[in-house]
């Protein structure tokens, strides 16, 4: 299955995420490292004790608290055997166990003031460290003041503290999601713009260049380069131009002189090379044909049908040296806009590629808004009727012809935004079309046949 081209999500998206996700892993996990070597105190008691405690606690009848050996506390006595705590309710009502240092005996009776702390000590055995929390139970508030299982800042610890890391990268993911794309399409508007103008671009428009002042400045040399090599092929199209043109206006006398030295000869052989010598005039006006394309076009209106009978009458020595017949059939008046000279050649070179190719009668049907080219030869196949409007496409290999005709009628018809089709005639043969998109008629006239 073929990749289509790659998206910007992923490098916009995806790699700053990763990025930012361990760059916050690594700032917290330093900063909490950092915070741990500063601190200057000891092990601490672990909180988890509290509420053991706290669930131990009962009141006799006369309101006192007292502690009751519940199977957690005796687990917790068994773990820590130096544990001691001080159970105080807001009454300052207090029930103690184990030996409570004398430094917390001034908190008796005020423990209900406090509801959160961390006691530490400085040195082993660190009995001094203890922990105060507030736990509601059944028998009421108590505020918990306690030692005993210790515990530090380990490196379990240090991980899990970097859990609030994901809440943080979860809302940056959303917001990168949501956002980005958005800013995308924001900063490559100008790229659409840039597209649409390079749509824009045409073989036979040369010398349009993209604009740069759309896109962002990490696009620029992309779109410079682009016009720089738009500006390379229009140079390198110009002086194949020149030097096509060049060349056939060259050849034009050199083969003018070789005509006339061969038709006023005597010899036979020499007479014979008239149909080559033909050739190649007609190969080096065709060439010049190819450079007219690109001049200026001056659109008049054309009478199709006096174009016709014109091109019949020039090409008439040809056809009865060649000893076929051609008729100009006009069925109905028409008229386009478009160049005169180049749809004078258009259809000059239909009827000549008929001569060449075709039997032995041919016919030059004027019809609204087209015209075509009939003749009774042998044909065109279906799979070479498209291919035969290539340049230098022969449909016989040995042809006299040079492969050009075709190809130039097909460019100045879509020139005249026509088009040129080809399909068979009802006694065989072949039927060259040349259908305008844009037209307006004439009124018509009575059917005209020339032989």
């Amino acid at each position: 299955m073929k990749r289509g081209p790659p998206s910007l999500k992923r490098p916009l998206i995806v790699k700053p995420l990763i990025f930012q996700l361990a760059t916050l892993l690594i700032a917290c996990t330093f900063f909490m490292a950092l915070a741990l070597r500063m601190d200057s105190g000891g092990r601490y008691t672990d909180e988890a004790i509290t509420p053991v405690i706290a669930r131990a606690i009962v009141r006799d009848q006369n309101g006192d608290l007292s502690v009751r050996e519940t199977p957690e506390l005796a687990e917790l006595r068994e773990k820590s055997p130096d544990l001691w705590f001080v159970a105080e309710d807001d009454t300052g009502r207090n029930v103690t166990l184990g030996d409570v240092p004398s430094q917390y005996a001034s908190l008796l009776g005020r423990l209900g003031d406090l509801s959160y702390a961390h006691l530490r000590d400085r040195s082993p055995p660190y009995r001094l460290s203890a922990v105060i929390r507030r736990e509601v139970v059944s028998v009421g508030t108590l505020t918990i003041l306690g030692h005993g299982k210790l515990t530090g800042v380990s490196l379990v610890v240090l991980l899990a503290s970097n859990f609030i890391v994901i809440p943080i990268f979860i809302a940056l993911a959303l917001i990168s999601m949501v956002v980005t794309p958005w800013i995308v399409r924001q900063a490559l508007a100008g790229v659409s713009k840039i597209a649409q103008e390079a749509e824009k671009i045409d073989v036979n428009q040369r010398g349009r260049r993209l604009s740069e002042e759309y896109v962002p400045r990490e696009i620029a040399p992309l779109v410079r380069a682009v016009n720089d090599a738009l500006r390379r092929l229009d140079e390198g199209y110009e002086q194949q131009r020149r030097f096509i043109a060049s060349a056939a206006h060259e050849l034009r006398t050199p083969i003018a002189i070789l005509r006339l030295k061969i038709d006023t000869a005597v010899e036979p052989a020499t007479r014979k090379l008239s149909a080559d010598v033909a050739r190649l005039g007609n190969l080096a006006e065709q060439m010049l044909d190819t450079q007219r394309l690109n001049a200026d076009r001056r659109d008049e209106l054309v009478d199709l049908g006096a174009l016709a009978r014109h091109v019949a009458a020039d090409l008439a020595p040809l056809l009865i040296a060649s000893e076929r017949t051609i008729e100009v059939q006009i069925e109905g008046a028409s008229s386009v806009r478009g160049d005169e000279g180049a749809l004078q050649r258009v259809m000059t070179n239909l009827v000549q590629n008929a001569i060449e190719h075709g039997g032995r009668r041919i016919i030059l049907r004027v019809l609204p808004a087209e015209f075509e080219v009939e003749d009774d030869g042998p044909g065109i196949p279906p799979e070479e009727r498209e291919r035969v409007f290539d340049p230098f496409h022969r449909l016989r290999p040995r042809s006299a012809g040079s492969g050009l005709g075709l190809n130039l009628v097909q460019q100045i018809i879509e020139r005249h935004d026509g088009h040129v089709s080809i399909s068979s005639a009802p006694g065989g043969g072949t039927i060259v079309r040349v259908e305008f998109g844009s037209h307006s008629n004439l009124a018509r006239e009575p059917t005209f046949t020339q032989q």
